[in-house]
């Protein structure tokens, strides 16, 4: 998963629709937990400014 901050607007929606809660939203960071992240894309079809990409395994 790779988040593109520029376009990020912190809205925190993808923290929440992530089933494996591999997002966290920190201040005005993004973070992604690799281990427990695997690539489902829920997130990328949530965010409404496009600004996560990932490819499924």
């Amino acid at each position: 998963m790779k988040v593109s901050h520029d376009i990020c607007c912190y809205c925190g929606g993808c923290v929440g629709i992530c089933p494996q809660n591999a997002l966290e939203l920190d201040e005005r960071v993004l973070k992604v937990d690799k281990n427990k992240c695997v690539e489902c894309g829920l997130c990328v079809k949530f965010c409404p400014v496009g600004a996560l990409e990932g490819e499924r395994k």
